[in-house]
C-alpha cells in the first residue's frame, strides 16, 4: 500500500491487470480475514457432484457465499440445514472468476442448543410424517433369544454392565459390533452395524442375532447427536432383527428410540428386558410342572371313579352268559339224533351211485361211447386223404416251377409287368407336369391381367409428379412435371414440354379434347 501511495503522490498512477487486482484484493481480504467465526441462518445448501457443499449464510441484512471442499464435508461435526442457524468456522476468501468473495467453512456447530433442538424436532416431524414412528411396525420382542446382537464402544462401561446383567439372569451368546458412540463416526458406524447384523445368514458360521441392543451412557445433547441423525433412525427401521434402544439415561431422548422396537431407559434395563430370570423362569416351570402334575392325578381320580360309576350300571358276567349257556346244552342234546340222520341220508345217497356202477352198465354205455366215435372216424379217413392229395399236387407245381424253362418264363413274365408299370408311371408324370403347367399358365394368365398394364389399355393412366406417384390434385398442383403413363407410351407434362416413354423422342403434348378439360 505504500507503493501505491508513493506512486499516486508522484503522479504516476499505477495499472493493474484483471488478474494483478483480483489477487491483490485475494491477499487483502485473506490477510485480514485470516480465520473467522460467523454466525448465521443457513440459506440454500447445494453439494455438488464432485462432493464440494455450497450453502449460504443470511441475516436480515446481508447473505455471506460459503463453500467446503469434499475432505472438509467430511469431517464437519454437524452438517447444515437450511433454516439451521450456525456458527461457521473457516477463513475469508475469493473466487476470482465471479469477483465474489465467500468463506472457506472448515467446522459448522449449532447456534447453542435452540439451535439443535429445532433441527431435531424437524428431523422427527419428518419421520413421524412418513410413518417410521408408527405402533404396526414394530416387532414383538423374542422371549428367549438364543444370539444377542450388540452396537456399542467395545471399551466402555456400557458393554460391561450389559454383559454382566446377562450374565447374571439368564446367560446367552452376545455379539459385540464395536463403533464410536459420538462424534463424526458415530452415526455411520452404528447405522453400519445395523445393517450388517442384519445381513448375517440365519445359521451361519457367524450365527445372525435374534435381538438387537443398541446402547450408549448419558451424555450432553451433543455427544448423543449422533443417535439423532436420520441414517440412523432409518437404518433402526428398516432393521428386520427387533432392536431395543439404550442410548442415554431415562430422561435423554433422541430420533432411535422412537423408531426401535423397544426403548430402554438405560443400557442395564435393555439387558433385563432382553431375557428373563433363569431362576425366577426355573421356578415357575417347577411351579407348572407341579400343577400339571397335581391336574393329571385329579383327572385320573375323576376317570377312575366315572368308570367304577360306569361298571355298577353294566350287567354280570353270569346274566350276560347264561342264555349262550342253555341255548348251547339244547343244541348239545340235538347233537346225536342230528348227526344219525345225516349219517342215513348220505348212506342212501352213496347206495344209489354205487347201482350206476354196475359192470353191465358200464359195458353199455362204453358199447354206446363206441358207436358215437365210429361216424366221426369214418369222416375222417377220407379228409385224411384228401388233405394229402392236395399237399402232394401242390409239392409238384412248385418242382415245375422250379425247372429252369419254368423260371425263365416267369422271369420273362415279372419284366415285361415291370416294363408296363414304368410305362404307367411315366405316363402319370408326364400328365401331372402339364397339369401343373397349365395351372401356371392359367395363374401367370390371372396375374398378368390384374396388373395395372391391363388395367391402362381399358382406358386409364398412371400420373407421377416429380418421380413420385400422385393421387390427388393438390400433388398434382405442388409438382413441377407431370409424367402421364398410357398403354402404348409416356407422357411429360409441365415446364420441360411433352414426351413419349421410353427409348422415343419426345413429342408435344397432344390437346385436350374440349369435353375432357384439363388435368388440373
Amino acid at each position: 500500500m505504500d507503493l501505491f501511495e508513493d506512486e499516486a503522490a508522484s503522479g504516476n498512477t499505477p495499472e493493474f491487470s484483471v488478474a494483478e487486482i483480483s489477487g491483490a484484493v485475494k491477499r487483502t481480504i485473506e490477510g485480514e480475514f485470516g480465520h473467522v467465526r460467523v454466525r448465521g441462518e443457513v440459506g440454500r445448501v447445494v453439494i455438488a457432484r464432485t462432493g464440494h457443499m455450497y450453502f449460504d449464510l443470511k441475516d436480515d441484512r446481508a447473505t455471506l457465499a460459503c463453500v467446503s471442499w469434499k475432505g472438509q464435508v467430511s469431517k464437519l461435526t454437524h452438517r447444515p440445514e437450511e433454516g439451521m442457524e450456525v456458527i461457521a468456522t473457516g477463513k475469508m476468501t475469493t473466487f476470482g472468476p465471479q469477483s465474489k468473495y465467500q468463506l472457506n467453512v472448515e467446522d459448522v456447530a449449532p447456534a447453542g442448543a435452540g439451535a439443535l433442538m429445532a433441527m431435531l424436532e424437524k428431523r422427527k416431524a419428518m419421520l413421524q410424517a412418513e410413518g417410521l414412528f408408527a405402533p404396526e411396525r414394530k416387532a414383538a420382542l423374542p422371549f428367549l433369544p438364543e444370539v444377542i446382537g450388540v452396537v456399542t464402544s467395545p471399551t466402555g462401561a456400557v458393554i460391561r454392565d450389559i454383559l454382566h446383567r446377562l450374565r447374571d439372569r439368564f446367560p446367552r451368546k452376545v455379539l459385540v459390533w464395536p463403533v464410536a458412540v459420538q462424534g463424526n463416526a458415530c452415526a455411520p458406524d452404528v447405522a453400519a452395524a445395523i445393517e450388517g447384523f442384519n445381513r448375517m445368514t440365519p445359521g451361519g458360521a457367524l450365527p445372525r442375532p435374534d435381538l438387537l441392543i443398541v446402547a450408549r451412557g448419558g451424555g450432553s445433547i451433543e455427544d448423543l447427536w449422533g443417535f439423532n441423525e436420520e441414517i440412523v433412525a432409518r437404518a433402526a427401521a428398516a432393521s428386520e432383527i427387533p432392536l431395543i434402544s439404550a442410548v442415554g439415561h431415562e430422561t435423554d431422548t433422541t430420533l432411535i428410540d422412537y423408531v426401535s422396537d423397544y426403548r430402554a431407559p438405560t443400557p442395564t434395563a435393555a439387558a433385563e428386558r432382553a431375557v428373563p430370570v433363569r431362576l425366577e423362569l426355573m421356578a415357575w416351570v417347577e411351579s407348572q410342572g407341579g400343577r400339571l402334575g397335581q391336574a393329571m392325578q385329579q383327572a385320573l381320580r375323576l376317570r377312575e371313579q366315572r368308570l367304577r360309576d360306569i361298571a355298577r350300571a353294566l350287567p354280570k358276567g353270569d346274566a350276560i352268559l347264561a342264555p349262550y349257556r342253555q341255548a348251547f346244552d339244547v343244541n348239545a342234546e340235538k347233537l346225536p339224533v342230528a348227526l344219525r340222520t345225516a349219517t342215513a341220508r348220505k348212506a342212501l345217497r352213496l347206495s344209489e351211485a354205487s347201482g350206476s356202477l354196475r359192470p353191465s352198465v358200464l359195458q353199455s354205455r362204453t358199447r354206446q361211447a363206441a358207436r358215437e366215435l365210429a361216424q366221426p372216424a369214418a369222416r375222417l379217413d377220407p379228409a385224411l386223404a384228401r388233405y394229402a392229395k392236395d399237399q402232394r399236387r401242390a409239392l409238384e407245381a412248385l418242382v415245375a416251377r422250379m425247372r429252369p424253362d419254368t423260371l425263365a418264363r416267369e422271369t420273362r413274365r415279372e419284366r415285361e409287368r415291370l416294363a408296363r408299370v414304368s410305362r404307367q408311371f411315366a405316363d402319370a408324370a408326364r400328365r401331372l407336369e402339364d397339369t401343373r403347367r397349365a395351372r401356371v399358365e392359367a395363374l401367370d394368365r390371372l396375374r398378368e391381367t390384374l396388373g395395372y398394364k391391363e388395367t391402362l389399355k381399358r382406358g386409364y393412366a398412371v400420373v407421377r409428379g416429380d418421380g413420385a406417384l400422385v393421387t390427388g390434385t393438390k400433388a398434382a398442383r405442388a409438382a413441377g412435371e407431370l409424367e402421364l403413363e398410357f398403354a402404348d407410351g409416356k407422357l411429360v407434362i409441365g415446364s420441360g414440354g411433352g414426351g413419349g416413354g421410353g427409348s422415343k423422342p419426345k413429342k408435344p403434348a397432344p390437346k385436350a379434347p374440349p369435353e375432357q378439360g384439363t388435368l388440373l
